[in-house]
């Protein structure tokens, strides 16, 4: 296999984030910026976000709090976890947040988190799929997955999964639960190989990370065919939140690193501008009933092509059924 093949993932990647980066740089020129949208209070309403201790999952924490959520944080470092719940809690004095620990590279400690949460006997009326690795070295998790997959497709699927018949029941018809899954631009150059699901040939991080944030847009297109065939009262939507400046792009390559260094004031999102479109899917009321969007910039825009096959849908879901280790009839 050639070098340029190798590099074709990577070289895809950055040509689809150079166009959001450009995008983003042109609405914030734009004089008709519409304002921030004040949302209704969420009082009584349970939340669990992943990866909710940092970047833009801090910042969806922070404001559903605000608004008057228990906000559940769940993640793999107990002391960045309890530090930011006393964080917030000290910005808001009323402020019902608490973590859990999930580590989402391990099917066991999914599983354990939920029995931990169901403990509770509390309702779940959002749940947010933020958390997620980006352009790690080859290696796998101890379930075996490649890391991209299991962290940011596997681990958030079986969570979803153990979690939907308590978002089932927490569902009213005024009040819809929802399931925000986070994916990124890059899903637009990402290919699903179902034979190579764990890239285990020719890996690319930037392959990798791309495939897996595509599956998850497949799988919650496919999630939401299912609950409205149920008739179930959830629904779930994909947001891209955009470039934005995080600790993600700590494995990039010293060149880019250099040019984030130097432009990120003014071509990338700050996290808290990252988490306004995961907010606006959580809570906005235009969203009430309305599920199967991919949304960026508190928009509806169209993801790729690609994502809309129902046949790779299923095929996926039939497969992360497997590799789970839950029924297929699992709805």
């Amino acid at each position: 296999m050639s070098l340029l093949s190798l590099a074709l993932p990577a070289i895809r990647v950055y040509l689809i984030g150079l166009r959001v980066v450009l995008h983003q740089l042109l609405r914030r020129l734009r004089p008709d910026c519409p304002f921030k949208p004040v949302f209704p209070l969420q009082n009584e309403k349970v939340a669990i976000v992943t990866g909710g201790a940092g970047g833009i999952g801090y910042h969806t924490v922070k404001h559903l709090a605000r608004l008057g959520m228990h906000v559940i944080i769940a993640g793999n470092s107990d002391n960045e976890g309890q530090e930011t719940v006393m964080k917030i809690k000290e910005e808001a004095l009323n402020a019902k947040v608490e973590f859990l620990y999930c580590d989402l590279s391990s099917m066991k400690s999914v599983r354990q988190f939920v029995q931990v949460f169901k403990a509770k006997n509390c309702p779940l009326h959002v749940l947010i799929n933020n958390a997620a690795v980006m352009l790690v070295p080859e290696g796998k998790t101890e379930d075996g997955f490649e890391q991209h997959f299991g962290v940011n497709y596997m681990g958030h699927f079986l969570l979803t999964n153990l979690l939907l018949e308590t978002l089932k029941q927490s569902g009213t018809h005024t009040h819809n639960a929802r399931i925000v899954t986070v994916s990124s631009a890059t899903h637009y150059v990402g290919e699903l190989r179902l034979n190579n699901l764990q890239s285990s040939c020719l890996y690319s991080p930037h392959g990798a990370y791309a495939q897996s944030k595509l599956a998850l847009v497949l799988f919650s297109y496919r999630l939401q065919h299912l609950l409205t065939v149920e008739g179930s009262l959830v629904t779930v939507n994909v947001v891209d939140p955009g470039v934005v400046n995080t600790n993600l792009y700590q494995n990039v390559c010293w060149a880019a690193k250099v040019v984030k260094w130097m432009t990120s004031w003014l071509l990338l999102k700050t996290p808290e501008e990252g988490a306004s479109t995961l907010i606006y899917a959580a809570v906005s009321p235009e969203l009430e009933e309305v599920g199967g969007c991919y949304l960026c910039n508190e928009q509806k825009t169209k993801s790729a092509d690609v994502s809309y096959d129902e046949e790779l849908q299923k095929r996926l879901w039939t497969e992360s059924c497997r590799l789970a280790g839950i029924p297929d009839t699992a709805l």
